[in-house]
């Protein structure tokens, strides 16, 4: 086979490919012997018609979509590798005409690794929040030390705020049970907010042995059977648990930490606080900068790579959904769409990644950023310690070539976020991040 003509244009390949008669009978032989124990022709044994028996009687190209999919190897070797294309997303046959002497002529397209004029992307100026820990986020956290080494006593008074009761409960929808508006002997903690809302306000004041009959409405936006309709929990309260929490001082300080005083895991909290919010800003802030350079440059991002990029994404949100028991399909569907909707959903970020990974790229090619042998040798070693695993093992698994391409872009990044200007961050988004 040989290349007879290569077109580019607007982020196209058009490679047109020219296979020899000998060449293609091979492949069609190929395909005709893979298929032929599935054929049956009147008059020979199921699998013993002659291939030009077979193309007689089905039409004389009955085989040629699996004679170039024999041969897709050789062809993507002959347009793509050797002629240096930087294809990406996955280059398909859109034409196949018959050649001379009983040959063919092939048509192979693809999409290529946009072109990028790079704008400015130094010294950009980029709002960045500031590293603030407040005394209430240290005290909420002391609290939470509190809760997780609180004890539950049973009390015989009518159950407060903060309490947890001990109760039967079962729904009614005009006089009939519903499904899920059962439970027995459930703890239910007065003022988490587990159930639906003026439920467990009712429920204040009662004490073990009570019995009520709690009228609720559930929400509009609640499950469909439900939504917005006014329903009757029957419920009977078996015992009031109170929640002791231990005295916050420098024995709990002992009790929970290595640290002997109540001050200094104060101090420790706001540190390791202010540590991890430090890290969160620095990232987003790096991450800001890259994405204002990659608006900056000239590129066209072919669809397929925004497609490819989709699918990652997918992938790794249908394995998170997994590890929850959930799957991706019944998600969408629970999200009010279907797959294309969640797909087109996940498409602007998708774009986003794929431009600022090409950017990085640019600019670690005009910084001549490179990564050493040694540097990637360290790399490999601090992943296997990170996982757990044998360094020839990641060594494989991650391919140096793509791991030196991921650490260049990673330094790109870091020399766009380094030159970057910090300015204040907008008040409104200071507002938000204060409420968070």
């Amino acid at each position: 086979m040989n290349v007879k003509n290569t077109e580019k244009a607007a982020g196209k390949a058009t490679i047109v490919i020219e296979v020899e008669k000998a060449e293609f009978d091979a492949a069609l032989t190929k395909a005709y012997n893979k298929s032929r124990k599935d054929i049956y022709v009147p008059g020979f044994r199921k699998g013993k018609a002659p291939r030009k028996v077979v193309e007689g009687m089905y039409g004389a190209k009955v085989f040629y979509e699996d004679a170039v999919n024999e041969i897709y190897p050789d062809l993507y070797e002959k347009a793509i590798v050797e002629q240096a294309l930087k294809a990406v997303g996955t280059a398909y046959i859109s034409k196949l005409d018959d050649g001379e002497n009983g040959g063919v002529v092939i048509t192979m397209e693809t999409d290529l690794y946009p072109e990028v004029t790079l704008g400015d992307y130094k010294g950009l100026e980029v709002p960045k929040s500031e590293v603030n820990v407040t005394d209430e986020e240290v005290e909420a956290e002391i609290d939470r030390m509190a809760e997780r080494n609180s004890r539950i006593e049973t009390v015989e008074r009518p159950a407060q705020e903060g309490d947890t009761v001990v109760l039967d409960f079962e729904g009614f929808d005009n006089g009939v049970p519903f499904e899920g508006g059962k439970g027995e002997k459930h703890s239910l903690k007065l003022g988490s907010h587990s159930f639906v809302p003026g439920f467990e306000e009712a429920l204040v004041g009662l004490s073990a042995g009570d019995e009520k009959d709690v009228d609720i409405t559930f929400p509009e936006n609640y499950t469909p059977e439900l939504a917005g309709k006014p329903v009757v929990f029957k419920c009977k309260i078996h015992e009031v648990k109170e929640t002791i929490m231990p005295e916050k001082d420098d024995e709990f300080a002992k009790d929970v930490s290595e640290f002997d005083t109540l001050d200094a895991l104060r101090a420790d909290i706001r540190a390791k606080r202010e540590n991890e919010r430090r890290e969160a800003v620095e990232r987003a802030f790096e991450n800001a900068a890259v994405e204002k350079a990659a608006a900056n440059m000239t590129c066209e991002i072919p669809a397929s790579m925004i497609e490819e990029q989709v699918d990652k994404n997918l992938e790794q949100f249908a394995y998170q959904l997994q590890m929850s028991g959930m799957k991706l399909e019944d998600y969408a569907k629970m999200m009010g769409g279907d797959m294309a909707s969640l797909r087109a959903s996940m498409r602007p970020m998708a774009e986003t990644s794929v431009r600022s990974s090409v950017l990085l790229t640019a600019v670690a090619e005009a910084e001549n950023l490179t990564v050493s042998d040694e540097e990637a040798d360290a790399e490999i070693k601090r992943l296997a310690e990170q996982y757990g695993m044998e360094e020839d093992k990641v060594r494989a698994a991650v391919g140096m070539d793509d791991l030196k391409a991921d650490m260049a872009a990673k330094k790109a990044a870091k020399l766009i976020a380094e030159s970057a200007v910090a300015t204040a961050m907008p008040e409104a988004a200071t507002e938000a991040k204060t409420e968070e």
